[in-house]
């Protein structure tokens, strides 16, 4: 085990950071950004756990779910816009092709 406070602070902060960024990542535009940061900060509190207990790791865990998620949604969105623009001709939204 590690006494160091420093360690500890930083991997609650990144913790908590991560809840956070996690839930930002749901933005609608910005929100990849965000979601990927979040999972970075997840990884690098995991780090730290494997030397010190972590109370924060739940908020680690939610925020990593959190972020999974809105990439996920981000994904299938962008797939359905691209969908949507293939069956269109590549008009877009709002095309009027005379229909």
């Amino acid at each position: 085990m590690n006494n160091d406070p420093i360690v500890k602070i930083k991997m609650i902060q990144r913790s908590m950071r991560c809840f956070i960024f996690g839930l930002l990542g749901f933005l609608p535009m910005i929100g990849v950004p965000f979601a990927l940061v979040a999972l970075m900060m997840a990884g690098q509190a995991r780090v730290s756990e494997k030397l010190e207990w972590n109370p924060a790791k739940p908020y680690r865990i939610w925020g990593a779910v959190f972020a999974s998620l809105a990439i996920i949604l981000w994904l299938l969105v962008a797939a359905g816009i691209a969908l949507h623009s293939a069956e269109n001709g590549g008009g877009g939204f709002g095309s009027d092709d005379g229909d």
